[in-house]
């Protein structure tokens, strides 16, 4: 079955049951890139995700890969690194250095979809307050991260990138904490991965996500003060070595 194309100047997606099975959840193409388009995007469980060369393409799979905040799985290993405070960790200090450093890793193994259109588009993104990034530190240098976007108590997990052993793993350690917090529901992981499953994420249908959405995409925009705060992670420490 052929894919719908989008016109890039009608913000205006298809059912997302349309996708297609093989190559799983690609839905259409075409459109653009824009703030509304991707706000669009997100709020109906699409997401972006091509290469260059190739128009933009858009994804809604089925599963879809979430975690819940509350069930990020801290090995023994990581709570005694996090432990050591041998990094130091922030949010939305460099969202550049993030993008670009899993842009990067991205394309050492296999090319790389964070195309210059994608820069763009998050950095505008972060600009408006809606995409965040978490950095991990070692002295002054940018070792690790991820990024994403928040809607409502949804966050939606871009990339993540690690320079050194484990610091993406400290990355969503943080994020998971901070949104437990700030009550967010679920962390859209996107496709299927070993890796993110060993730290506690798991499929669900794609349409008990969407009924997630619809519940805890809000219009109003969000009021998280995006700072750490040590006493969570030293709470979430605690709690894990008991």
């Amino acid at each position: 079955m052929p894919i719908h194309y989008l016109n890039p100047n009608v913000i205006a997606f298809p059912n997302v049951n349309d996708a297609l099975t093989n190559p799983n959840g690609l839905l259409a193409a075409g459109g653009n890139l824009s703030k509304d388009w991707l706000i669009a995007a997100y709020r109906q469980g699409i997401f972006p995700w091509y290469e260059d060369g190739q128009p933009i393409l858009w994804w809604s799979p089925d599963p879809r890969m979430s975690l819940i905040p509350d069930q990020f799985r801290m090995s023994r290993s990581l709570r005694k690194l996090v432990k050591k405070r041998i990094y130091r960790v922030t949010f939305n200090q460099d969202f550049i250095g993030v993008i670009n450093g899993c842009r990067a890793n991205v394309r050492k193994s296999h090319g790389t979809w964070i195309t210059n259109e994608m820069v763009n588009a998050y950095t505008e993104l972060y600009d408006s307050g809606i995409a965040h990034s978490v950095e991990v530190w070692s002295s002054r240098k940018l070792v690790g991260g991820l990024y994403g976007v928040s809607l409502g108590k949804i966050f939606f997990g871009e990339s993540m990138f690690s320079e050194v052993d484990n610091a993406s793993k400290i990355a969503l350690l943080y994020l998971t904490v901070h949104l437990k917090e700030w009550g967010y529901k679920l962390i859209d992981c996107q496709v299927d991965s070993d890796h993110l499953e060993s730290l506690g994420a798991s499929k669900i249908s794609r349409s008990e996500f969407l009924d997630i959405l619809e519940e805890f995409i809000t219009k109003e925009e969000n009021e998280e003060n995006w700072y750490i705060e040590d006493s969570l992670i030293q709470e979430k420490i605690n709690d894990h070595g008991q």
